[in-house]
């Protein structure tokens, strides 16, 4: 069976060659526990800070300001219970905007449990945050703020920088979720200005399950795991060296290629776009035209049903919806609700995401594909109305 053409790597990335070839050893021969202070424990230990180098590397700080972790979730629950826990003596309100991913929206909802308040910032209806509405969201008690490198659905990038110059000026900690930017534009956690930065490999062509969460040197989040100690404290249990390793090499291998990267994913996600808008009608473009990821392509077709679109590609396109239509309803993501996309064009929303592997080929048989189904539901199956509940 021939498989579809994948266009879903904002979901999750395949493992690059390289970064399987540097993995090679640890799933092999070097088994050892970096703990261990025998021969076996060697490589491995090295191999470890080898991989931290390379992930301060990707990101302009400090090896020792790295710790790695299970993967994107872990590292915000870390950074954000960590920090709220540690800064409660100042203050119990968190501030963070209304689409960000449910790795930070439900750590913050947990945290109301112990007596934290939230404030969600709205976004415009391009998926931006203005800086100034952070300001006027910012408050005495106000200890943390936390607001995502770039969306996940339709890859609005925040201008992290401006929000972290008046949230530090007035001492409050700056996280920031970079799970979908790094790899795919510039990120430098010194001109970006934050303290701490979540980091998922399996975005950037490394394993699943392995992370990192940088922690700018003098931040002090509350111990996430206890345990025997391992990363200088921060983060308790055996290191996954295999996937450590293969998130360092990943690092490297993005760093080295980002430039061309980036031009090549706009040149191809623009392709795609212009080739869709050109045979098929009523196709709306959510997310801002210029600031967002040059891989992502977030697409509305008025009237239609994305379960019904993903029924009708799966076998040839790999995509992701935007909503869902059950009965006489429709789940429409809480990032689409919170653009406020009207909800004849929401219903009918797919993702397209491409990467390092995706070629002109597939993006021309992507826009065959996708434009004949289009056509195909349009004749044979409209939506009805629906209550359109979000």
């Amino acid at each position: 069976m021939i498989r579809p053409i994948y266009l879903d790597y904002n979901g999750t990335t395949p493992l690059d060659p390289e970064v399987i070839a540097a993995m090679r050893p640890f799933l092999e021969v070097e088994f050892g526990n970096p703990s261990s202070s025998h021969w076996y424990g060697i490589k491995p230990k090295h191999a470890l800070e080898a991989a931290r180098r390379q992930v301060a590397g990707m990101l302009g700080c400090l090896p020792e300001e790295i710790v790695f972790t299970s993967g994107g979730s872990e590292s915000n629950n870390h950074a954000i219970k960590g920090m709220a826990r540690t800064l409660k003596y100042k203050g119990r309100h968190i501030v963070t905007s209304a689409f960000e991913h449910p790795a930070v929206l439900e750590v913050c909802r947990y945290l109301e449990n112990e007596g934290f308040e939230t404030t969600r910032v709205a976004v415009d209806d391009q998926g931006m945050i203005d800086p100034e509405r952070i300001r006027k969201a910012l408050r005495p008690d106000t200890i943390l703020v936390t607001v995502m490198h770039a969306n996940n659905e339709v890859g609005a990038v925040q201008p992290i920088a401006a929000i972290a110059e008046l949230v530090r000026a007035r001492g409050i900690a700056m996280h920031t979720d970079a799970a979908q930017s790094l790899g795919k534009i510039p990120v430098d956690v010194q001109t970006l200005g934050v303290d701490l930065l979540s980091v998922a490999g399996h975005k950037l062509y490394a394993p699943k399950g392995v992370g990192a969460l940088y922690v700018r040197k003098g931040m002090v989040p509350e111990k996430f795991c206890h345990g025997a100690g391992q990363e200088k404290g921060g983060r308790a249990g055996t290191e996954n060296v295999a996937g450590i390793v293969g998130l360092g090499k990943a690092c490297e291998i993005a760093a080295r290629d980002l430039a061309d990267s980036m031009t090549r994913m706009q040149d191809l996600r623009d392709r795609l776009h212009r080739g869709i808008t050109a045979r098929v009608p009523d196709v709306r473009l959510n997310g801002h035209p210029e600031h967002r990821l040059p891989n992502t392509l977030n697409l509305s077709f008025k009237g239609l049903a994305a379960n019904r679109l993903l029924e009708e590609i799966g076998l040839e396109v790999a995509a992701s919806a935007g909503a869902a239509c059950h009965a006489d309803k429709v789940a429409v993501s809480h990032v689409l609700a919170a653009m406020a996309v009207p909800v004849e064009w929401a219903k009918g929303t797919l993702r397209f995401s491409l990467g390092r592997m995706t070629t002109a080929v597939e993006i021309d048989r992507a826009v065959d594909v996708v434009s004949a189904a289009a056509a195909k539901l349009r004749n044979d199956w409209l939506i009805p109305e629906t209550s359109g509940e979000y």
